[in-house]
């Protein structure tokens, strides 16, 4: 069996200029960074502006689990079928972040016969937007420290700055440091931070920004420390955001590329749903939109993370409504939820399916919540059984919910055939579409709701240091701003080992920031990490360079 990178590399890819003329881009519009892969110029916004939206299809899943549930590769497996099936489509996901893929998750491009290529480019360095985010990120930090050495104008107290520096690796020394040692001519010694690139706000701005110069205004706004008299200081009083916005001049336009089946892909952004709001960029999708009949796209990890800041934070600031929804599960991840050991999980268990369907049936609750139409995918695996899968189908019919075998990895788009065809009948019904909160909710109530009606937790604990953080923010306008939940995304609630469908549990808060210039209010839920560490095998061991020059090992 080839591995993903073997099937990539045998590739037979079009010329990017091929992929953008199929779907109406011209040469004069795109600007190609080699052959295969290409930004797409402030040319194209415009001339498409008038063009009517296709359906947009939100592709979401259950709680991953160790075994792997595939999200990606059935969103990238749909857009080819829908091709099969006679349907224009075009697929809008998440650019890949350096710290997975030599880490322990792996890449963002898909897998076997349902990749997004160049593959390697993609999940390396691409078009280099993680590396401007980082360095615009980093500037900003710079800046600040550099304000504070240059005589302190604004006041700054170096005990209260809120910004992180970052980098697109997983690296935990750099969690927590020192900086500023060896004397004067070095700055104000002070604690500092590092989070991961996708992680920052500066990669949650870019992704939600409308133009440059809404990304310039909302850089501006990013909440950077605090005065000695516990005013805010914001990006903009540093005289930052202007060259940040320069260092993203190209990295906030979208990327053009293809599946192996030549089925054009915008490739833009990259947040964490764990940590941050999990979709690929606005841009990317709203571009995608106006290119095809059916714009599918994906939000991180579960419907309980990125569906959930899909609906409430993306779509409406986007104004975005999803015409369907697809739930990918697998009979493994079922069985996992049904307290099944990983190693155990290629073993027929009709019991276990049966006590981890619990699991499935929340996440379709969970976007129920939002009004919107729902379709199972069972991403399909070669030791699944017809009598698991039946069962699933089973369960499925009983919930009224449509559902369909997804073979997108061994098949590429003939192998999503079935799904394809369950989504153009789910796109044509009517739906009710709508966010689970309003705006001008209390804040606190905002969290609760969340927990209630998305977790299914019996509550939320606000430890007292926790209530004084979020009232300071209600005071700079956090009161009337969308809420960003960080949290584990191996259970419904706030611990990892909660399996299943938890009930009577209680989610505790344990720190919250602004992301002011983001817009949204980020709340972290147990215990989280912003910088993650590299494991005892971490997937770089097995990356390497051959004797022909050719990369082997990724995947």
């Amino acid at each position: 069996m080839l591995s993903d990178i073997e099937i990539a590399q045998q590739a037979k890819m079009k010329k990017i200029t091929e992929i953008a003329d199929e779907i109406g881009i011209s040469q004069e519009d795109i600007e190609p960074y080699g052959h295969y892969k290409a930004k797409l110029s402030e040319n194209v916004f415009e001339k498409l502006k008038n063009k009517k939206d296709g359906k947009l299809v939100l592709v979401t899943a259950v709680n991953p689990t160790p075994a792997g549930e595939g999200k990606t590769t059935i969103s990238i497996g749909l857009g080819q079928a829908m091709n099969k099936i006679g349907k224009k489509a075009v697929i809008a996901l998440r650019e890949p972040s350096l710290g997975p893929v030599f880490g322990i998750k792996g890449g963002a491009a898909g897998g076997g016969y349902s990749q997004v290529v160049p593959m390697e480019d993609i999940n390396l360095h691409f078009t280099g937007d993680m590396h401007a985010i980082t360095s615009a990120n980093n500037l900003m930090c710079a800046m600040l420290d550099n304000h504070i050495q240059q005589g302190n104008e604004q006041n700054i107290d170096q005990r209260q700055i809120l910004v992180k520096r970052c980098l697109d690796m997983n690296d935990r020394a750099l969690r927590n440091i020192v900086c500023s040692l060896g004397g004067k001519l070095n700055g104000i010694p002070r604690e500092d931070h590092f989070c991961i690139t996708v992680a920052s706000e500066v990669m949650a701005i870019l992704c939600l920004a409308s133009d440059i110069f809404d990304l310039k205004e909302r850089l501006g706004n990013i909440l950077v420390a605090y005065r000695y008299d516990g005013s805010p200081v914001y990006c903009r009083d540093i005289k930052a955001n202007g060259a940040m916005s320069v260092l993203l001049k190209d990295a906030i336009k979208p990327n053009l590329v293809q599946t192996l089946e030549n089925t054009p892909v915008i490739m833009h952004g990259g947040p964490f749903a764990n940590i941050a709001h999990g979709c690929n960029s606005v841009r990317a999708t709203k571009i995608a939109l106006k290119l095809g009949d059916y714009a599918i796209t994906e939000a991180g990890f579960g419907s309980d993370l990125g569906a959930e800041k899909f609906m409430d934070i993306k779509c409406r600031f986007a104004n975005l409504a999803p015409d369907c929804v697809v739930l990918v599960t697998t009979i493994r991840s079922m069985k996992y939820n049904g307290e099944v050991a990983k190693e155990e999980l290629t073993k027929e268990n009709l019991e276990a399916l049966e006590k981890g369907s619990v699991n499935l049936a929340a996440h379709i609750d969970n976007l129920r919540n939002f009004g919107v139409n729902v379709v199972v995918a069972i991403n399909h695996f070669y030791a699944d059984t017809d009598a698991e899968v039946e069962f699933v189908k089973n369960f499925c019919k009983k919930l009224d919910v449509p559902c369909a075998v997804a073979k997108s990895f061994a098949e590429g788009g003939e192998g999503g055939k079935e799904l394809a065809e369950k989504v153009v009948e789910a796109c044509e019904k009517e739906n009710s579409f709508h966010q689970i909160y309003p705006l001008d909710m209390d804040v606190y109530e905002k969290i609760r709701l969340i927990a209630r009606e998305v977790y299914g937790a019996a509550g939320v604990h606000f430890p007292k240091p926790i209530r004084a953080k979020i009232d300071a923010f209600v005071k700079l306008g956090a009161d009337k701003i969308p809420v960003c939940i960080a949290k584990t995304q191996y259970s419904l609630i706030d611990n990892p080992n909660e399996l299943g469908r938890p009930q009577g549990i209680k989610i505790t808060i344990t720190d919250v920031n602004l992301s002011n210039g983001a817009g949204f209010l980020v709340c972290q839920a147990g215990n989280i990490m912003t910088m993650p560490g590299l494991s005892k095998n971490p997937a770089a061991y097995n990356i390497d360079i051959d004797e022909n020059g050719n990369t082997v090992g990724l995947f």
